[in-house]
């Protein structure tokens, strides 16, 4: 599979480009459009048990669609919901943690699970609900806003509110906290976070769904009005 990424950073197209008879598997909803001949399957993937703890506990779909190019070759293209980023991650034996709502699509080597990563608690709505994709081949992530990528040096640590974080190497030591202490939780205007602690490489997005959500909500008009 070949991915080229169009309109970068904002409003991200990704298309996959198939060999003939190769299989994609799409997270649902994700499908802008398709060439002719393309196959779809929908199924649970991993199985009834695995599906229902990824929808139980993240936000992706329960079914997803694999995607099967004709003898010609063909190509899907795909979107994320919000306006954002896309990145292609190979995976070559070394599991992701990849947060939930970022998975859109993933070479048939590419197996995933739900994953628990923190707790959703009373401060700032914004739970570590993690997928775990492990296997070899490409994996397709996206972002709320554009992805800004880094590497940790070994022993090196660094801060990321949750609502930012994309993806990190399993394996990488990290710690759900509060910001600060009691006053700065309830009115810095950040909820938790999560201390990284390298080596390995570490994936953002530059805007927070909650964020937006927190300024959106109080702007709409409520039954009363």
């Amino acid at each position: 599979m070949d991915v080229d990424i169009l309109y970068k950073p904002t409003y991200s197209l990704g298309v996959l480009k198939l060999a003939g008879s190769e299989q994609v598997r799409v997270e649902g909803g994700a499908m802008v459009s398709m060439s002719a001949g393309i196959q779809i399957e929908t199924k649970a993937t991993g199985g009834m048990l695995k599906s229902l703890a990824r929808k139980a506990l993240t936000s992706e779909s329960f079914f997803q669609n694999v995607f099967q190019a004709p003898a010609e070759g063909g190509h899907v293209a795909v979107a994320p919901a919000l306006p954002g980023d896309i990145a292609v991650m190979r995976l070559e034996g070394q599991p992701y943690v990849v947060q939930s709502g970022s998975y859109m699509a993933s070479e048939m080597g590419i197996e995933t699970e739900s994953k628990w990563g923190g707790a959703k608690t009373f401060f700032g709505g914004e739970g570590l609900f993690m997928l775990r994709c492990s296997g070899h081949g490409q994996l397709v992530v996206s972002s709320y806003g554009a992805i800004h990528e880094f590497d940790l040096a070994a022993g090196q640590s660094y801060t990321v509110d949750t609502g930012h974080l994309v993806a990190f190497p399993e394996g990488m030591t990290f710690n759900v906290k509060k910001v600060g202490g009691l006053k700065s939780t309830f009115f810095s205007g950040e909820g938790l976070v999560v201390e990284l602690v390298g080596p390995g490489k570490v994936m953002l997005q530059t805007r927070s769904w909650g964020a937006f959500l927190s300024f959106l909500v109080p702007q709409l008009p409520s039954s009363g009005n």
